[in-house]
């Protein structure tokens, strides 16, 4: 199969940042053209990537060039309606997370997908850290018995500078939807998807207004399971603190640094997997992983993960946690 051919739409901080390298390295795809509202963005992409075909407009990219696929990282509000566009006119979509600012809005992505017979990814790039993948993989074998419990923090500043990022109309919400969503796509990834009985969750507005820049969450699963969610861009300190931690019927299991923990004959035995523990590298590869993932979804190669109809279920989830804060108590799904 010939190369696929991409387009980008948004030429913000995450595309320059990591999206347009990966695409450029690629042996697989060819960066085929780019859209931004923005024209000095696009001139400075232009040089840079040497991408000839630049457009102030993403519906004339979508008219006049030959494309297979597009990246669409835009802020939320607009994400709908360009990948609905996309779809119409015969596009595999890729969106930067959060895929929508609804549940609603998602599904008719995920719908609008499906009838076309075309692919709608979100990235969600944790799931495809080296050391997430392979602490996925220990887990999926049984080493630590039956994961019961999941426990997950995240604490950074806020992703974008953008005054749209702190507007909930623009961004669907605050650090939930920036930072708490992938880490509830993670935990719920690694119990196998159980069904949600019932939500709990306390936001705090620090140093926002319109959105909540804390949010700590409990979540009660069908299976007797337990997730914990932290996130925050009030709590960060000089670095970013990210973690997870995996407690199953017969060990547990760590990130940042990936260890395991083991009970053997009542004993616990501490395993450190050979792997390289450069925050910095897991977080370029997820990247990488996350494209390749996506490029072998369109070949055929291997079945769509992170898909649109998973994410409108998890934006289903979001919406209850916001429920809880709002009411102030423990809500059912």
């Amino acid at each position: 199969m010939s190369k696929i051919k991409f387009g980008i739409i948004g030429l913000g901080g995450i595309s320059q940042l990591m999206h347009l390298p990966d695409l450029a390295a690629n042996k697989e795809v060819e960066l085929a053209a780019i859209a931004d509202i923005n024209r000095s963005a696009l001139d400075q992409v232009s040089a840079r990537f040497k991408v000839s075909k630049t457009y102030l407009d993403y519906h004339k990219m979508l008219k006049e060039v030959e494309l297979d696929a597009v990246i669409i990282a835009t802020p939320t509000k607009s994400h709908t309606k360009i990948a609905m566009d996309c779809l119409e006119a015969g596009k595999h979509v890729f969106v930067e997370k959060p895929l929508a600012r609804t549940a609603e809005e998602a599904r008719q992505i995920a719908t609008l997908a499906k009838e076309k017979g075309l692919l709608a990814m979100v990235g969600m790039n944790l799931r495809y850290r080296p050391d997430i993948m392979l602490l996925k993989s220990i887990v999926g074998s049984g080493d630590i018995g039956i994961p019961y419990y999941v426990k997950s923090s995240w604490l950074k500043p806020q992703s974008s500078s953008g005054k749209w990022f702190t507007k909930k109309d623009e961004a669907g919400g605050g650090v939930i939807f920036d930072l708490g969503v992938v880490l509830l796509d993670v935990a719920l990834w690694f119990l196998d998807y159980p069904a949600i009985s019932s939500v709990s969750t306390k936001n705090f507005a620090v140093n926002t207004k319109n959105v909540e820049d804390s949010s700590i969450s409990m979540i009660k699963t069908a299976t007797d399971s337990l997730i914990y969610l932290e996130s925050s861009w009030a709590m960060s300190g000089e670095k970013d603190s990210f973690n997870l931690e995996i407690y199953g019927t017969k060990g547990n299991a760590f990130i940042n640094p990936l260890r395991i923990i083991k009970i053997i004959d009542g004993q616990k035995i501490e395993l450190k997997p050979m792997i390289n523990d450069n925050r910095k590298i897991h977080f370029e590869k997820s990247y990488q992983n996350e494209l390749n993932h996506f490029v072998g979804a369109i070949k055929g190669h291997n079945p769509l993960l992170s898909s649109a109809e998973e994410s409108a279920a998890r934006l289903s989830i979001v919406e209850k946690m916001y429920a809880s804060a709002r009411e102030g108590k423990e809500v059912a799904l």
